[in-house]
């Protein structure tokens, strides 16, 4: 029998994978990663030079089975494009016919941040909301969007190396969110008094301090996700509640859980477990209002399997999507 693909492209991920949606498919995700109802392999990266990287994402749900492929080229968001490129391609687990192929830069751009924002849910305080995002990049809008829908944010800090940048960025955000935004001269300003603080910089070196992190803070951090960078420094991660999206790649590929390590600051053992264990209630989250927490995001492949299968089963639903044959 002849095999149709059902080829989605960038706006239609958008339009059928709305944010608040995407971050209730994180939570589904998160726990069926942290119960054994999905299975993964560690990202497999390969760096390109210059800080662009080539990476393969494979795994297994119920529903499906597949695999991200990917590039990364964070230079990319200056020139108008996406740092993410690449398709999440889908295999009916009944027959192993690849049955579609997804953008990818638009499902990591907004199930990063839907991640983010579902474990900011079950970590951070109930009456957080000054937010701080370090870094101007696509993550930095889509995170601001995010934290907004699970707490109630009342003001927003943006840092970057550029200041216009970041300030564009802030201005873009109090338009669209209507709570005031504004752009901060160093790190240390973005963050003092934040109660939210999302790390999106992808900076190799670390950028956080935890001496200037509010006590009762909760802290994504989200922008470094290769063993040897780090956006935070040791002091942050010795001090958190900390917690990751899967143990096994954080203690593999998680710069700042790595190199505390290595200094000899802590153990794996510091590393409390996975955010989907918080969220099927197995694992206390926060259990003091003055704790900081942390949630390490490197980002795994049954995020973009819930969220490429929403889409899937959406378009079909709605006929969109190009079906090719194949």
């Amino acid at each position: 029998m002849a095999m149709s693909l059902l080829i989605v492209d960038r706006e239609t991920v958008h339009e059928l994978l709305p944010m608040a949606d995407c971050i209730d498919l994180m939570r589904e995700a998160m726990i069926a990663l942290s119960t054994g109802q999905t299975r993964q392999l560690l990202r497999q990266i390969l760096p390109l030079g210059g800080g662009d990287l080539f990476g393969v994402m494979p795994g297994a749900a119920a529903h499906a089975f597949g695999a991200k492929i990917i590039s990364v080229f964070p230079g990319n968001f200056a020139k108008g494009r996406q740092s993410h490129q690449g398709f999440v391609a889908l295999f009916d687990p009944a027959s192993g016919e690849t049955v579609a192929m997804l953008h990818a830069g638009e499902i990591t751009a907004i199930r990063t941040a839907a991640a983010s924002a579902a474990a900011t849910r079950v970590l951070a305080r109930a009456d957080a909301h000054q937010l701080a995002i370090l870094g101007y990049g696509e993550q930095a809008l889509t995170h601001a969007r995010a934290m907004a829908i699970v707490r109630p944010v009342s003001a927003i800090t943006i840092w970057g190396r550029d200041p216009a940048k970041a300030a564009a960025v802030a201005a873009t955000l109090q338009a669209e969110l209507g709570v005031p935004a504004q752009a901060a001269a160093t790190v240390q300003a973005a963050v003092a008094g934040a109660d939210l603080i999302c790390a999106v910089s992808a900076s190799p070196q670390p950028i956080l301090s935890g001496d200037w992190v509010a006590a009762g803070a909760h802290v994504n951090l989200v922008g470094s996700s290769t063993a040897a960078t780090r956006e935070a420094d040791d002091a942050l991660v010795v001090r958190a509640r900390l917690f990751a999206d899967h143990r096994e790649g954080v203690l593999a590929q998680g710069g700042e859980v790595i190199q505390a390590i290595a200094a000899g600051l802590i153990g794996p053992d510091h590393v409390l477990g996975e955010i989907g264990q918080v969220m099927n209630g197995d694992l206390a989250g926060r259990t003091a209002d003055d704790q900081v927490t942390v949630y390490k995001s490197l980002g795994a492949i049954a995020q973009d399997l819930y969220s490429g299968w929403h889409v899937y089963r959406r378009a079909l639903a709605e006929g969109r999507g190009v079906a090719a044959p194949f």
